[in-house]
């Protein structure tokens, strides 16, 4: 009897088993997804062609992003970094974390350059409204009249020596729905590029982040929203790479009462959900906490101020859609919007 061939096949089978599992870990998936809930929605992050044994630990670091910010952003976590500012309204100043008082302060730019259109401290008359909560109602003139007061960026003081925010007044509330997800958004995409993934699709609610070109090398093709119809219904598609899209528009979160619609997107110089001749913006931004802010602030500008700031701005572009279903196109995005439904119309 030969004992040699039994020796000699297991040693085959150990020396073959460990490049098997290797193959096995280091397998490209073609596409793979996890979806978590934050910041008050619901968000999916899309990996493309990645190594399988990447895959856990990325979405695991993903996970830890937004519960982070979450956490220190999110009004309705009330230990919450905002709720404490909130709490201490007309007291003391709050010390923050760096994540938190850089979205205060870009916010504060953007409510100074917007005059006032975005604002952060518009926290009190959100309440008042509720809009997107099971206690949503139309709050009396009364009601915003006296509220209104408490609403001004101005009266939010930083101190970047020590990241402290204070809010002037008591009763004052800050708010981040507006552009917490975007600064979310940008964290992660800065953390896939660190772990060297080439490609994702990053969508937090709505705001999109196309990091890097499909498998065949095409730009992503992401879909504009058809602003008279549910979230998922699009007009047409924008082609990016390494880009992030976010629409704001009537369709999102709204309030019916006496056959009459209200936005949730609400103004901070009167009170009330902006009344202006658009349906929808879509900003497209290297940033997505700048899309998320413009497109809240162009959205509530009115399509000629709002053309006149992008326009004012480098490596931004937009989108603007009428309630009249006219479609008017930043310069650079001309040529990479691709309109699908007939009812809208492109005008120059």
């Amino acid at each position: 009897m030969n004992k040699k061939k039994p020796i000699l096949g297991l040693l085959i089978v150990l020396l073959i088993l460990p490049l098997f599992y290797s193959l096995i870990i280091n397998r490209k998936e073609d596409k793979i997804s996890n979806t978590y809930y934050n910041l008050g929605t619901v968000n999916e992050i899309t990996l493309y062609n990645i190594k399988k044994s990447n895959v856990e630990k990325i979405f695991e670091e993903c996970a830890s992003i937004l519960n982070d910010i979450d956490n220190k952003m999110s009004e309705t976590i009330n230990s919450s970094e905002i709720n404490n500012i909130n709490k201490n309204a007309g007291k003391n100043y709050v010390k923050v974390s760096k994540d938190t008082y850089k979205v205060i302060k870009e916010s504060l730019i953007y409510s100074k350059m917007s005059n006032n259109t975005f604002d952060i401290a518009v926290g009190p008359i959100i309440d008042l409204w509720s809009i997107g909560t099971d206690n949503a109602r139309v709050p009396s003139d009364n009601e915003i009249k006296n509220t209104l007061p408490l609403v001004n960026y101005k009266d939010v003081l930083i101190n970047d020596e020590d990241y402290s925010v204070k809010l002037a007044k008591e009763n004052m509330k800050i708010n981040l729905g507006g552009i917490a997800k975007g600064y979310a958004a940008d964290k992660i995409y800065a953390y896939l590029k660190s772990q060297k993934v080439e490609s994702a699709i990053i969508n937090l609610g709505g705001n999109i982040y196309a990091l890097g070109n499909k498998e065949n090398n095409e730009p992503f093709s992401i879909g504009v929203q058809d602003p008279t119809k549910p979230r998922g219904n699009s007009i047409g598609n924008i082609k990016v790479s390494d880009k992030s899209v976010v629409t704001s528009g009537i369709y999102e979160r709204y309030l019916e009462k006496n056959n009459k619609i209200y936005h949730h997107m609400i103004n901070p110089k009167d009170g009330y959900p902006f009344d202006s001749n658009l349906s929808s913006v879509t900003i497209i931004s290297n940033s997505s906490m700048d899309c998320d802010a413009l497109s809240t602030t162009t959205f509530g500008l009115g399509l000629d101020k709002g053309r006149k700031l992008i326009e004012s701005l480098d490596n931004v572009d937009a989108i603007f859609i009428t309630k009249n279903k006219e479609i008017y196109l930043s310069k650079n995005s001309k040529n990479k919007f691709n309109l699908t439904d007939p009812s809208f119309i492109i005008k120059e």
